[in-house]
């Protein structure tokens, strides 16, 4: 296995990342198609730079960003944090006891590291499971629910109600880890604000399938918000005035046909593809490290042979996927989201002659093993 622990991931993106800015070197911003989901984006007016101080912008941002927060999250309360990692951390932080029990559903394992990390932190025990059916442990002191998983497997709205509900009469607080969920749940399968469905946090994030920054927003009860902002202070995990700033305009500016345009899109691409290790999701395609492994027969793990399949898509047609650039830890599943602004610039057929070419490239350096590892790691 060519990628054995955090410090070859943080290789791997690092390459990915001198790849990205040698492109945009002999291209332009337009020999770049980030179809990560992940792309975001930090518009600004002219008149915000002014105010982007450190006390000027919360005093002039935060009455607004309350304001579209709720309107798009639900919930009394919003507070905004520089990732919703940070704002995860910052909850278990806050509501949980040290040596108490922190129980995640989710509707596919693994999770993202970023909740079993913040247990450890917390000195609490963690336990995640898809069996929503699971009861929780007497000692549980925050129940985490994933609305939508990092490939994008999406939670039914009666099993996301129904842990809720057991959790609450339980007197049990529920967070729900709604990243991306907060606008796939909603605007492609028609389900409702997790707060509207009682949870008492939920966060998502400002650049997930909307342009806005990468960041974290939190809704819910607002003493549950007052309690993890203040942990926020404490280690700096709060949301600086800048990104408040482009959360803000993002949230004003969200447009949910962005999202449904996608499906048309998704609908062309698989039509052409139709290659049976080419899954959809929601918003695009997939191609799980499983499938790869067994597309190719080989010896290499399925996340090495994702990680040079997204290095090859990046470097010979500017295609940036998660397992290319994405931040140790995160799946290395080979998703093209076809909501991302760079997909409608690029075309189905573009898209399919890239995925082709480099599965052909790939197969063609599979036993040479120091060619996977240029690939890879340059």
């Amino acid at each position: 296995m060519l990628t054995e622990d955090i410090m070859d991931e943080v290789k791997r993106r690092e390459h990915a990342l001198e790849i990205i800015r040698k492109r945009i070197g002999d291209h332009g911003r337009s020999g770049i198609y980030d179809l990560t989901g992940l792309s975001g984006g930090f518009s600004l007016d002219e008149d915000d730079m002014a105010l982007l101080e450190t006390y000027v912008g919360p005093a002039v941002f935060e009455e607004r960003l309350q304001e579209a927060g709720v309107r798009h999250l639900g919930g009394e309360k919003v507070a905004a944090f520089n990732r919703t990692s940070s704002a995860i951390l910052a909850a278990v932080l806050a509501i949980t006891e040290p040596g108490s029990a922190l129980i995640h559903y989710l509707p596919e394992m693994p999770s993202h590291p970023s909740v079993p990390l913040s247990a450890e932190l917390a000195s609490v025990r963690y336990h995640e499971t898809d069996d929503f059916r699971e009861p929780f442990p007497e000692d549980t002191s925050l129940v985490v629910v994933t609305g939508s998983t990092m490939d994008h497997r999406v939670i039914s709205e009666s099993l996301l109600k129904d842990i809720i509900g057991r959790a609450g009469d339980a007197g049990i607080p529920v967070l729900v880890d709604d990243a991306s969920g907060a606008r796939l749940r909603t605007v492609i399968f028609n389900q409702r604000r997790a707060c509207d469905l009682g949870a008492d946090l939920a966060v998502t994030s400002t650049d997930k399938l909307m342009h806005g920054p990468r960041g974290g927003l939190m809704a819910g009860r607002a003493d549950l918000i007052d309690r993890v902002k203040s942990k926020a202070y404490q280690f700096g995990l709060e949301a600086q005035p800048p990104l408040i700033a482009a959360m803000v305009r993002a949230l004003e500016d969200f447009d949910p046909s962005d999202i449904l345009e996608a499906l048309e899109r998704k609908g062309e691409l698989l039509e052409m593809m139709d290659d049976p290790d080419i899954e959809e999701t929601p918003t695009g395609i997939m191609i799980r490290t499983e499938s790869l492994r067994r597309r190719y027969g080989s010896t290499w793990s399925g996340e090495d042979l994702s990680a040079a399949l997204a290095m090859i898509l990046l470097e010979d047609h500017g295609i940036i996927t998660i397992p290319a650039a994405g931040m140790p830890g995160a799946s290395m599943t080979i998703r093209l989201d076809l909501a991302a602004a760079d997909a409608g610039r690029l075309g189905a057929e573009a898209i399919k002659s890239a995925l082709t070419d480099s599965m052909r490239k790939l197969a063609g350096i599979i036993d040479d093993a120091s060619a996977m590892r240029r690939t890879i790691f340059g």
